[in-house]
């Protein structure tokens, strides 16, 4: 059974930094970080492509960095500069070897003014 572990959310002060992590078992390719605040529908944050490329909302290109460990198959996401706005679950997505979607637990960031 596919698992996504991820860690890393917090309650942090405007301007802070945090870095979430997203390990996922055998089977499961990590591969991007959504969020979905109060009221809003889920949106796309960051992604990375077996290519390397990555992929950034325009809210977040030049604070969040998206990358992989492919030996520990886990992603990233480094959140820099961080706004009251960032407030969010965060879920990091995974696609399976035939195409199926897999979404962790979710995690809890929350950014103080």
């Amino acid at each position: 059974q596919v698992q996504l572990v991820e860690s890393g959310g917090g309650l942090v002060q405007a301007g802070g930094s945090l870095r979430l992590s997203c390990a996922a078992s055998v089977g499961a390719n990590p591969r991007a970080w959504y969020r979905q605040a109060p009221g809003k529908q889920r949106e796309l944050v960051a992604a990375i492509y077996s290519s390397g490329h990555t992929n950034y909302a325009d809210s977040v290109k030049g604070r969040f960095t998206i990358s992989r460990d492919n030996a520990k198959n886990t992603v990233y996401l480094q959140m820099n500069s961080l706004k009251p706005e960032d407030t969010a679950v965060y879920y990091c997505h995974a696609r399976g070897s035939f195409g199926q979607d897999y979404w962790g637990q979710g995690t809890q960031v929350t950014v103080s003014s």
